[in-house]
């Protein structure tokens, strides 16, 4: 084992994070967890993975259950294509019987690409296979100096490739959960703790003052501007909604009216509301619309009454929105 191991290991050990997740080898408790922190900080993604735990202990318990009861639990932790990719691999895992055990199998689960699958299978089965992400981009680059974009086919390959050459056979598990907590408590993206840090001595971004430097990072995309007319509609105690269809963002969320403009005698709520998805800056009037007689709907729309909307998973958007009712 060479001295960059070991030193991590030694870290891990006396400052690893605590995690639920991390007390079992269950697959599926070990698979939930890392889907749900896919794009999710551990703060706000361990309650959550312990609802779906209480709502679903088993992988068969979730492939039974509905997509909108999957949506709804899922309601608020944004990306929902890795709820509906969860709720499909659920189907794919009971059908055949049992979790798979091998790297090709669990990367063949809907939603589980190279990171996952090798975090799943070094954490729950042993699998030597090293997971690369931000966190481990980061100290790598760092420690060896590297220099290669992030994000491109090279770097990938590239750290890929070293990462392979320090992971301990034995431990691979640990050694990967060293390295996401390491990069997450230790060599920060910001203000890394240098002066503390136990690979001080053998860092090239330390020696040569480069540690604000690394890793480089390709030119971030442009971010996208889209404009919606979001109309509450309230009719004697009931309102309409529509499920989103696929091939947008918020695919099976549930949704208020869509307006070209809003309806006439509508009372405007919010203007230009903003709120920001990854790629995309959404702005948005809000309007309340309380008609005399009842309106009809456009396909697609159904009303409910007002007092059961809290049964429908909705996006985040749509919760703040109410919020000015």
């Amino acid at each position: 084992m060479n001295s960059f191991t070991q030193t991590l290991l030694a870290w891990y050990e006396a400052n690893g994070r605590d995690l639920p997740w991390r007390r079992t080898r269950d697959p599926y408790a070990i698979w939930i967890s890392e889907i749900i922190l896919q794009q999710t900080r551990i703060a706000q993604g361990q309650a959550y993975w312990e609802r779906f735990l209480d709502a679903f202990p088993d992988v068969g318990r979730l492939a039974a259950a509905s997509e909108d009861e999957v949506l709804r639990l899922w309601q608020g932790l944004g990306y929902y294509s890795r709820a509906r990719n969860l709720h499909a691999a659920a189907r794919q895992i009971a059908a055949a019987g049992r979790f798979p055990d091998t790297l090709e199998g669990i990367r063949a689960l809907k939603g589980v690409g190279d990171y996952t699958a090798a975090a799943i299978g070094s954490i729950a089965f042993g699998l030597p296979e090293a997971v690369v992400d931000g966190n481990v981009y980061r100290v790598l680059a760092r420690h060896f100096g590297i220099a290669t974009p992030v994000g491109t086919p090279a770097a990938k390959k590239e750290f890929s490739a070293l990462a392979r050459t320090l992971l301990p056979p034995e431990r691979p598990g640990d050694f990967n959960q060293a390295m996401m907590d390491f990069g997450a408590i230790q060599c920060t993206s910001a203000a890394p703790a240098c002066l503390l840090c136990p690979l001080q001595e053998s860092c090239v971004a330390l020696a040569k003052g480069t540690v604000d430097a690394l890793p480089v990072r390709q030119k971030a995309a442009a971010v996208q501007v889209r404009r919606f007319i979001y109309v509450y509609l309230r009719f004697r105690g009931r309102t309409a909604i529509r499920r989103r269809g696929p091939g947008d963002i918020w695919q099976g969320l549930y949704e208020p009216l869509v307006c070209d403009r809003p309806p006439e005698g509508a009372r405007l709520l919010q203007k230009d509301f903003r709120h920001q998805l990854t790629h995309r800056t959404l702005l948005v009037d809000f309007y309340l619309w309380e008609p005399e007689r009842e309106p009809s709907l456009e396909e697609g729309y159904r009303w409910i009454e007002e007092a059961e909307l809290d049964r429908f998973a909705k996006p985040r958007l749509f919760e703040l929105l109410l919020e000015s009712l």
